[in-house]
């Protein structure tokens, strides 16, 4: 097997909410059932979100791919025929569904996976707000100077957790700046 075929990410379905199951069921057979080498990595990809609820700020991990893990694996071999030891290995795990492509899955591209990569690491270095608003929706100021306004979102600034409102102070149009957990959905 040539080292070009050998470790390929593959994006691979699972049950909702098994994602983590699944990759640590995969970790602890690996060497139960020597597949070392064969298939080597199971990965969850998640960012770390930073929420302020009731004045607290807690930081929790949302999945990237919710009901999808990567698994990096030798799946096919030197004929590129598919393994079929790493495809049952994968395939009978608790949680899995399949790979996504059916019976001939396709990896990753080494630019996929380098950005993903590159998103797991950036994420590891500053946690990122969750804003669960969209441009044009009409929010209601909670807090702060501008509180009980209304007014409709423009800009969405999720690295520094931002949001430009258009309120209406004195029957005039006027661009204002928040924190994303300042605002909550108009009635």
């Amino acid at each position: 097997m040539s080292e070009s075929d050998k470790g390929k990410w593959f994006v691979v379905q699972t049950l909702s909410g098994q994602e983590n199951k699944a990759q640590e069921s995969i970790t602890k057979r690996l060497p139960r059932e020597e597949m070392e080498g064969l298939v080597l990595e199971a990965l969850v990809p998640v960012q770390k979100v930073t929420e302020v609820k009731l004045g607290k700020k807690t930081t929790t991990n949302k999945k990237f791919f919710p009901g999808y893990i990567l698994i990096k694996a030798a799946l096919y071999d030197e004929n590129r025929r598919v393994n079929d030891r790493v495809w049952t290995f994968i395939n009978d795990t608790p949680g899995i569904i399949g790979f996504i492509g059916g019976d001939k899955p396709v990896p990753l591209t080494d630019q996929e996976v380098g950005d993903i990569m590159d998103q797991l690491h950036r994420d590891e270095e500053a946690p990122r707000p969750r804003i669960d608003f969209t441009i044009g929706e009409i929010v209601k100021i909670k807090e702060g100077p501008f509180e009980n306004l209304e007014g409709k979102i423009e800009q969405i600034d999720p690295d520094r957790g931002k949001i430009k409102l258009s309120v209406t102070i004195f029957d005039r149009s006027t661009p204002v700046e928040v924190e994303y957990w300042q605002v909550e959905r108009a009635d």
